[in-house]
């Protein structure tokens, strides 16, 4: 069975009404008037962007970008599990051990880290807003942000290298130690 397939009406699945209707509105630029008219459900709209090749099996950027824009971060991790399983799988899985890795030791320097990464003001500040009391989540989301931004320059070794630079040697050797026990149990 086609995998991409199943992603889609799996995510589709869990979109409501008012979802659709945002991402119809994100999509005004791409989609002619009178085809957007026709769209009733989040798997037409998906199938209308894989016809404009918007998305594809090879390609879910844009599919993220809607789903983030429109506040899905559950959806938008499911997506980056099926990216990850295409290839990159093994960098995927690294990535997210390093997000909870880094989540866990990684305390009020937070921002500090991830401004070393290349993630913008304006970024931490959008995520801090969405979530003001958990630091764990605030640093979490904006781990993703990194990932999504930077595609396939987003490695474990990227971020040893911005703990390194922030001097959270700790860290980073926690990190390097919990990668390669793994790896090696693999």
């Amino acid at each position: 069975m086609d995998t991409f397939s199943v992603l889609l009406l799996n995510v589709s699945e869990k979109l409501n009404d008012k979802e659709l209707d945002d991402m119809k509105f994100l999509c005004q630029k791409k989609i002619v008037k009178k085809k957007m008219e026709t769209i009733s459900s989040p798997i037409h709209l998906f199938q209308q962007l894989k016809e404009l090749v918007e998305i594809s099996e090879d390609d879910v950027a844009f599919l993220i970008e809607l789903l983030s824009t429109i506040k899905r971060q559950d959806l938008v991790l499911e997506v980056e599990r099926y990216r990850g399983g295409r290839g990159a799988g093994g960098e995927r899985d690294n990535l997210d051990e390093a997000f909870d890795i880094i989540c866990d030791n990684v305390g009020k320097d937070w921002k500090r880290l991830i401004r070393t990464l290349g993630v913008t003001d304006n970024t931490i500040d959008q995520v801090v807003n969405s979530n003001p009391y958990n630091m764990r989540e605030q640093l979490f989301q904006c781990l993703r942000e990194w990932r999504t931004k930077k595609k396939d320059k987003a490695t474990v070794s990227a971020l040893v290298e911005a703990l390194d630079k922030c001097r959270l040697r700790l860290v980073s050797e926690r990190l390097v130690e919990a990668i390669n026990l793994n790896h090696g149990s693999s």
